[in-house]
């Protein structure tokens, strides 16, 4: 199985020592975003996974293409052009104080690039599933029409669509994001949304109590999920994160999905961990590593939660779990417990 993934992929700037930006005399830097993190952990679990995007013709280009290779990402097909690449600054939370993102990418490269720079028919030739995000849609009108034009390509040549419809409210507004996603919702075949995104991004009401306890909600999550299904028949598989947030660094997490009119649930996983992103990235590559390895749905989710919360141990934005370390922690879990030392 090939998989495409495209999207931006940024320069991140995280502020170190749980300073706030105001303190900051420095900032560690990495690269990442959705789709590139999605595409690096696909690649380190042995799938064959590319990655397109448009970045500037300068070395901060290249060093973002040359972090993708290091993990044997395909960037074969990335484009080179505009004047600079996407920022994003990270004031990582602690206590009672929340992580908090700045963007910096409103004239990227990738954010300025045009439909004519995607022909897709050369673009997904070689592909089996193409993995987008509402994120990319939020950049700008032309990139909603990108999406759009590539979704209905892979409609008429049997590449399943899978869709994370991350939404992101510095970037657009939930009206807005409601209108594009009922444009892209009809040729998608696994949607991913988590508890946090499914009403804003969808405007289907998901929990009767905006207590940051999801997983304690997770049967009026279940009804959200069956109206998606319902109005959206094509959707085979709706998968989400859902969790039970105390402060930054402790919360609970479990994953839930209904495949086929079905649900199924992870176990509850007790979190302790780094203030860190892309925990959702690592899910929605691990649903897609499950979907090219045959694994059944139960399986398929227990795995894709496990590798969800390895990543949010690990800094940076990508995920750097191997295939064994994801299944040891499915079988050291048990729904609880910690992992020993592996001598």
């Amino acid at each position: 199985m090939r998989v495409t993934t495209f999207g931006e992929i940024m320069l991140r700037l995280t502020v170190p020592d749980n300073q706030k930006l105001v303190q900051a005399t420095s900032f560690n830097a990495n690269y990442g975003g959705a789709e590139a993190n999605v595409a690096v952990s696909l690649a380190l679990l042995g799938d064959q996974a590319a990655f397109i995007t448009q970045l500037p013709n300068n070395e901060i280009g290249d060093t973002a293409i040359s972090k993708l290779k290091a993990f044997c990402v395909d960037t074969s097909r990335i484009r080179r052009g505009g004047s600079r690449i996407g920022l994003y600054f990270l004031q990582q939370g602690v206590g009672q104080r929340a992580s908090d993102v700045i963007y910096d990418r409103a004239t990227s490269a990738f954010a300025t690039s045009e439909a004519a720079d995607y022909p897709w028919n050369q673009l997904l030739d070689q592909t089996d599933v193409f993995y987008i995000s509402g994120i990319t849609a939020a950049l700008s009108a032309e990139l909603q029409a990108v999406l759009l034009s590539a979704v209905e390509f892979c409609h008429h040549h049997d590449i399943q669509v899978v869709y994370d419809a991350n939404f992101r409210g510095k970037l657009w507004t939930s009206a807005q994001a409601v209108a594009f996603n009922k444009r892209i919702l009809p040729f998608v075949d696994v949607c991913l949304v988590h508890d946090e995104d499914i009403e804003q991004a969808f405007g289907i009401k998901a929990f009767q109590a905006a207590n940051r306890q999801a997983i304690d909600q997770k049967a009026t999550f279940q009804q959200a999920m069956t109206s998606l299904t319902d109005k959206y028949p094509n959707i085979q598989t709706v998968a989400s994160i859902l969790r039970n947030i105390q402060r930054p660094q402790s919360s609970q997490w479990m994953g839930i999905m209904n495949h086929q009119g079905r649900f199924y649930e992870s176990p509850i996983y007790d979190v302790e961990i780094l203030p860190e992103v892309a925990g959702g990235d690592a899910f929605g590559a691990a649903i897609v590593h499950g979907i090219g390895h045959n694994f059944n749905p139960q399986y398929q989710l227990d795995y894709a939660m496990a590798a969800a919360v390895l990543k949010l141990t690990i800094p940076g934005d990508f995920n750097l779990s191997s295939d064994a370390e994801i299944k040891a922690a499915m079988i050291s879990n048990n729904g609880k417990g910690k992992n020993p030392v592996n001598r």
